[in-house]
C-alpha cells in the first residue's frame, strides 16, 4: 500500500467519520500543521506528557486511558499525565522552576519528549506549555502561533475535544503502521 499524503488523508478521515463536524474540516490546515509535528516525534520515539487545566482533567485521564487500550492493537504510546507523573507540577510559578523542570524531564526523556497541554490561558500550567516553542498547544481564547484555538465558552467544546482526539487517534494509526507521507 502506497501512503497518501498527510492532508489528503486527514480531509479523507473527516469526510467519511460520522462522528467529525464540518468545523473541523473548516479548520484542517491548523490542524495539518500542529499534528504531524506531534505524530511524527511520537513514532520517532519521543514522549508525551499530557497537561491540561484543572476544568480538563477529566480529557486529560481519557486520553491516556484511552491511547493505549488493549483494542487498539498497535504499539504502546509512551504518553503520560504530568500531574500523575509529578504532583509537584502545580507548584511551578516562576522561570527558572520552569527550567529545572524542564531539566528533569531532558535527563527523563532522553529520547524526546513535548507537552501537550489542553486549557484556558489563565491556567497556572500554561508556563509550562508556553515553556517550549515545540509543544502540542490547545490554549483556549488565545490565538497564537503553534497553537489550535479553542474557545472555552463555546457548548460544544467537549465533543469538540473528543472529535479531535478521535482525529488525532486515528491519525496516530496511519502514521504507526505508514498510511500516511509527512510533508
Amino acid at each position: 500500500m502506497n501512503p497518501t499524503p498527510f492532508d489528503q488523508w486527514t480531509l479523507k478521515a473527516i469526510r467519511y467519520d460520522k462522528s467529525m463536524m464540518n468545523w473541523l474540516e473548516e479548520r484542517r490546515y491548523e490542524w495539518i500543521a500542529l499534528a504531524s509535528d506531534a505524530l511524527q516525534r511520537i513514532v520517532a520515539g519521543q514522549s508525551v506528557l499530557i497537561l491540561t487545566d484543572n476544568e480538563r482533567d477529566w480529557f486529560a485521564h481519557y486520553v491516556v486511558q484511552s491511547i493505549n487500550s488493549n483494542a487498539r492493537h498497535r504499539p504502546f504510546v509512551p504518553i503520560y499525565n504530568l500531574k500523575e507523573l509529578f504532583p509537584n507540577v502545580q507548584n511551578f510559578t516562576t522561570n527558572e522552576e520552569v527550567e529545572l523542570l524542564y531539566d528533569l524531564f531532558s535527563i527523563s526523556f532522553s529520547s524526546g519528549y513535548f507537552v501537550w497541554y489542553i486549557g484556558r490561558p489563565t491556567s497556572k500550567y500554561v508556563k509550562i506549555a508556553k515553556g517550549r516553542d515545540d509543544n502540542f498547544l490547545w490554549i483556549m481564547d488565545e490565538d497564537m502561533q503553534n497553537n489550535f484555538t479553542l474557545k472555552s465558552y463555546d457548548e460544544l467544546l467537549d465533543i469538540k475535544l473528543l472529535q479531535l482526539y478521535r482525529l488525532f487517534d486515528k491519525s496516530l494509526d496511519a502514521a504507526l503502521f505508514g498510511e500516511v507521507l509527512f510533508a
